[in-house]
């Protein structure tokens, strides 16, 4: 096959970039709410931040919904892909202060109003970076109607949505504690929050008790935050704990404070951890916070929103941050002589993932929303199958998830985003969409959180709450494909919105896409040399320290940079990488595309100057259930590209992206140029109707069932087919049509291409030159006179019924006999043979002694053994062929 473009055509293909012009041109993106006839199918993006950058995860979930998209564009159905991004509170406001903070000044010095202008000017010169990025990768969304979160349509739908649970009793303003981030300076929700595994010391720590028990003139309390023993209000020990049951009721004096603090008696206590005594600290320990709440106990804030230390309860320490204050408590219970032990103690610390600093639990007046009923609907959506969750254990997540819920803490102490549509007027309380009328109104001052404007996203972006043809055409969306991270942050809550306000469920299947690793098993992250950035495949650009291989020393070496694959080989190999766990990302399979878009541009070049002379109409008719061929690679080729261009698209639909991908690939490296572009070699399209009405059929069927997966090539390469029309992006896929299946003939053929593959890979083994022609005797069931000649033709074989001495070959159905000659010598091939058959006897039973060591198995990573399985059989096949 040619690997160079036919000199035949004036132009060469037009650039990616040329293409997606094109499609944007035509109005391919767009969407139609004037067709109540037609079928509807949306996707939702999931909206990237003001703030991001394309990464794998991007570029993974581009890749799945467009293949979506597009494959049921081609459908004929009417098709909305809504793409727009998330103001993100507090790392689009960080970005801004940080730049503050460069120019000497910061945001209080600024003032709020100014300061929300600089934001809006930011996200309008940096905000668009992202989309810009999707584009490259081919991503064929309703870029016309691209939104923001803080447009002013959406705005005003987010405040509607809160006033409206505000009336309903649903959010209220409380006390209580909560997950202060002092990064951003801001209470955050516990699904913000992630713990991390940190090894400290816990310290035995001695309180005196305010009068002697007998002998006994102290308690000893275990903690790992000293820090915090200057907001105790008791020490609590087990009633059934014999050592310390008869002191409930005594008090305790707490040291530098001098407060007496009651002894109390709670089960929650643990008999077997630290010294038995536990110290009670309610404003600043979400378990010490419950006990105080079932014995009335006072809450005391010692740790300020800036993460020092307040409240005047220890001046010494006074000002001092919370890790400053560890130190200086433990040097000073030390210098007393109070400290009663010190150990390391391993445990699970909370950290924002927001700012990446320590969780400071702080008693904090924030906005609350009871989650309980709205979570009951959003549990019945699921169980009966109104909402379909992919895979099943991402399902049970979901479900257990919302059993336990809590109320979720909506306000956050920022600037930038919506902010709180509540006023206060000395004791009065206004809630609205509007300010409230009169004077000496102050509004209050914290924003939302960012996920609860995100949770109105699919219907929000479609113009609710104004009755729009938008929202009537493509709401419900049809699939929400994301990230399992925010199965609970984000996919749970649009679940509940949707059902409590838009009146159905926000769309029908939700798929949970794997998170792509570095290649040696790390989260992909620039700072620790691991991320890839998709745009640096597409283009060519510099690969991470990541793929740079250790040298002497340790050092790390130049990784060198990626050559320019394109937008199809990155969105194909990202989709057969995909799938329901996390994989490591392989720079194999984008190889792997660029050989499928290679291999299919110049197929299609190739068959162009095939057809060149043909019948352009007779090219142009293609292949109906009418108009079947009768020649068996035809038949067998139709078939096949029928079944495929089936198979392809149910994977898709089943989100099976790595099979669909792959499976493609091997048609159309395989079945579709290496065999049946080789099998017509010697038949002229310019008197073979069949041949020209099959190639230029089977092509068109190609490039449209592996337009959702690879858009560029397959756009660039349908032009010049005889029979096409406008766009493949907006053709018609052809309706699935029985009468193009013929088992017989994938049977048939199937068994001539193993035929041949097997006397060809014989040969090679044999060291057999693969141009003569060798003398043989087919003797196989299954084989007519036109397998038969392919067999012949493709295998360089003359079939004869000649007796004589052979070297038999085992093929499909008896076996090939290949007779003695120049290049065949029987004798020297037994020999071969029985080597060949005791290596892999060897092979085998050292294989199966690894399998049957018990330590080899139980150590060994699992895709480890299935290889070892793996080989075990495939060296038992080659055995049987011998």
């Amino acid at each position: 096959m040619p690997e160079t473009p036919d000199p035949s055509r004036p132009e060469s293909a037009p650039s990616e970039e040329e293409v997606f012009a094109r499609w944007e041109s035509a109005g391919v993106f767009s969407s139609r709410v004037d067709d109540p006839e037609a079928e509807s199918f949306s996707i939702a993006i999931p909206p990237p931040n003001v703030t991001g950058a394309l990464h794998m995860g991007h570029a993974l979930n581009g890749s799945i919904q467009d293949a979506l998209i597009r494959l049921n564009r081609m459908r004929g159905k009417n098709v909305r892909w809504t793409v727009g991004t998330d103001h993100a509170g507090i790392a689009t406001q960080t970005k801004v202060e940080q730049a503050l903070v460069a120019e000497g000044t910061s945001r209080e010095a600024v003032g709020r109003e100014a300061f929300v202008a600089r934001t809006q000017e930011w996200r309008q010169q940096y905000g668009g970076t992202i989309i810009g990025q999707f584009r490259r990768l081919g991503c064929s969304a309703d870029y016309a109607h691209e939104r923001f979160t803080m447009d002013e349509g959406y705005v005003r739908a987010v405040l509607q949505v809160f006033v409206a649970l505000y009336e309903q009793g649903l959010i209220y303003r409380d006390t209580y504690l909560v997950n202060w981030d002092p990064g951003s300076r801001s209470a955050i929700s516990d699904l913000e929050v992630e713990d991390r595994e940190e090894t400290d010391t816990l310290y035995s720590v001695a309180y005196p008790l305010t009068e002697p028990v007998g002998d006994l003139t102290e308690v000893v309390v275990a903690t790992v935050r000293p820090e915090t023993m200057l907001g105790d209000v008791a020490v609590a020990v087990n009633p059934q704990d014999e050592r310390f049951a008869h002191l409930i009721g005594r008090t305790v004096t707490l040291p530098f404070v001098g407060r007496e603090l009651p002894i109390i008696g709670d089960d929650y206590v643990k008999t077997d951890f630290g010294t038995g005594c536990l110290k009670i600290t309610p404003a600043h320990d979400p378990n010490d916070f419950e006990i105080g709440h079932r014995h009335g106990l006072e809450q005391l804030n010692v740790i300020g929103e800036d993460g020092r230390i307040t409240g005047g309860h220890a001046p010494q320490f006074e000002g001092l941050t919370a890790a400053e204050a560890r130190e200086a408590i433990v040097a000073a219970l030390r210098e007393q002589g109070a400290l009663r032990g010190e150990e390391p103690y391993t445990h699970t610390v909370p950290f924002s993932q927001r700012s990446g600093q320590r969780i400071e639990p702080l008693i904090s007046l924030q906005w609350f929303m009871r989650m309980d009923e709205l979570a009951q609907p959003a549990i019945a959506a699921v169980e009966d199958g109104r909402v379909r969750i992919h895979p099943e254990s991402q399902r049970r997540r979901y479900l257990n998830w919302l059993g336990e819920i809590r109320p979720w803490v909506l306000s956050r102490q920022l600037w930038w985003g919506h902010q709180i549509p509540v006023w206060y007027r000395g004791e009065e309380t206004y809630c609205g969409v509007e300010p409230p009328e009169g004077e000496g109104w102050t509004r209050d001052p914290d924003v939302l959180d960012t996920w609860f404007s995100s949770a109105l996203w699919p219907f929000a972006t479609l113009g609710w709450p104004d009755d729009t043809p938008e929202l009537r055409t493509f709401y419900p969306t049809s699939v929400l494909s994301t990230a399992r991270d925010i199965l609970f942050l984000w996919v749970a809550r649009m679940v509940m919105m949707g059902l409590r306000f838009a009146d159905d469920v926000p769309f029908a299947d939700v798929y949970c896409h794997s998170v792509i690793q570095a290649p040696d098993g790390r989260r992909m992250s620039k700072s620790l040399g691991t991320g890839i950035d998709p745009l640096a495949l597409i283009d060519g650009g510099p690969r991470p320290e990541v793929f740079a291989k250790k040298g002497k020393g340790g050092k790390a070496g130049d990784a060198g940079a990626f050559p320019a694959y394109g937008a199809d080989a990155v969105r194909f190999g990202l989709l057969a990488m995909s799938s329901t766990q996390d994989v490591r990302f392989s720079e194999e399979k984008i190889a792997q595309g660029k050989q499928l878009v290679t291999k299919l541009s110049n197929a299609v070049r190739f068959a162009v100057g095939r057809l060149a002379d043909a019948d352009a109409g007779l090219a142009a008719a293609g292949v109906t259930g009418e108009t079947l061929p009768t020649r068996l690679e035809d038949r067998w080729i139709v078939s096949r590209t029928e079944r495929i261009a089936r198979e392809t698209a149910a994977r898709i639909d089943e989100f099976d992206f790595a099979k669909a991908a792959l499976g493609l690939y091997d048609f159309v490296y395989g079945e579709l140029c290496d065999w049946y572009l080789e099998l017509v070699k010697g038949r002229d399209a310019a008197d073979d109707a069949d041949l020209a009405r099959v190639l230029a059929w089977a092509l068109r069927r190609t490039l449209q069932i592996a337009h959702p997966i690879i858009p560029f090539v397959t756009e660039q390469s349908w032009d010049g087919l005889p029979g096409t029309d406008g766009l493949v992006a907006v053709s018609r896929l052809q309706a699935p049509d029985d009468r193009l299946l013929d088992g017989d003939a994938e049977e048939r053929l199937g068994r001539v291409i193993e035929t041949i593959s097997t006397v060809r890979s014989w040969r090679n083994a044999a060291n057999v030159p693969p141009g003569p022609v060798l003398q043989a005797r087919l003797t196989a069931d299954g084989y007519d006179d036109d397998a038969r000649a392919l067999v012949a033709r493709l295998a360089r074989l003359e079939l004869t019924d000649a007796a004589g001495e052979a070297v038999t070959v085992a093929v499909p159905g008896g076996q090939v006999d290949v007779l003695a000659g120049e290049h065949v010598d029987p004798e020297a091939e037994r020999a071969r043979v029985e080597k060949r058959r005791a290596e892999i006897e060897k092979a085998i039973a050292g294989t199966e002694a690894r399998l049957a060591n018990e330590k080899f198995v139980s150590r060994a990573p699992a895709e480890i053994i299935a290889a070892e399985r793996a080989k075990v059989e495939e060296l038992r096949e080659e055995l049987r062929t011998l």
